[in-house]
């Protein structure tokens, strides 16, 4: 009984560790989809605002705290389509600590393609 006292509370820590870790990977995962599809939509002329709510609408299991479109395709097809979104993942890992991960990606594609 003693040896399962002192084992327990790392192998929760382990387990909410990897359950936190698993749900950080999938947010970027997801996020990285997003702009990628975002900056294609970009790269094939649509105006910023659909961007946005391209970019949007392609991470639907997770609330984007910010899109920022850049860059911009001139009309000879050179430049390159920016996206860039930020999400802001809350975690919880009993005994050890909670906060707030701020994940972050950028998508870039060339004009034209």
């Amino acid at each position: 009984m003693l040896e399962m006292a002192l084992v327990l509370p790392i192998l929760i820590l382990l387990l909410f560790g990897i359950v936190e870790f698993s749900k950080g990977y999938n947010a970027k995962t997801e996020l990285t989809g997003a702009v990628r599809e975002g900056a294609r939509e970009l790269a094939l002329g649509k105006d910023p605002d659909e961007v946005e709510a391209a970019t949007r609408d392609a991470a639907p299991g997770i609330t984007l705290t910010s899109v920022t479109v850049g860059g911009g395709c001139p009309p000879d097809g050179s430049g390159k389509a920016i996206v860039t979104a930020t999400y802001n993942l809350d975690y919880n890992i009993p005994l050890f600590d909670s906060g707030t991960w701020t994940i972050t990606s950028r998508g870039v594609m060339l004009c034209g393609l």
